[in-house]
């Protein structure tokens, strides 16, 4: 069975706002981002299989994305270092931001308890926002499809 994210935010709501660093250690802000349509995009870790998966297809789907209009913004756990280390070698054409105290994964209500392999882990649940030129969200995508993850999102913005 899938795991479905357990952010509480909805549809509408204004996105909340977050610095935080990128791959190269440039400063991020949200609210940079007012004026355009993004998706920021939270997945568990760096270097995981289905993590990695994902993150490929965004990279091999990344034309379609921007003829769409979208800008692209990946958030997990870890330092930057690591973000650097996952970015470099999967050769990403998008920022990847450094989450290491969750407080952008808490904003966004998609940390918590998740089972895994018979036990429970505290992890970011794989969770995507579409987020409009007014900062509020337009779309959720709580079942990620590691695979399908650029499908998911053109869907969305098919949709609205």
């Amino acid at each position: 069975m899938a795991l479905t994210s357990i952010t509480t935010l909805k549809v509408g709501a204004k996105a909340p706002s977050f610095k935080a660093l990128d791959q190269d250690g440039r400063p991020f802000d949200s609210k940079e981002m007012l004026g355009k349509t993004w998706v920021l995009f939270f997945y568990p870790n760096d270097m995981t299989a289905t993590c990695t998966i994902e993150v490929c297809d965004l990279r091999d789907h990344y034309k379609k994305l921007k003829q769409a209009g979208l800008e692209i913004v990946g958030v997990s756990r870890g330092d930057v270092a690591s973000k650097k280390k996952f970015s470099s070698r999967n050769k990403l054409p998008f920022p990847l931001l450094a989450d290491e105290d969750l407080k952008i994964s808490g904003k966004y209500k998609v940390f918590g308890d998740k089972p895994f392999m018979g036990k429970i882990l505290e992890s970011i649940y794989r969770t995507t926002f579409l987020i409009g030129s007014d900062g509020k969200i337009l779309h959720i995508i709580k079942q990620v499809k590691a695979k399908e993850a650029s499908a998911q999102i053109l869907e969305a913005v098919r949709s609205l």
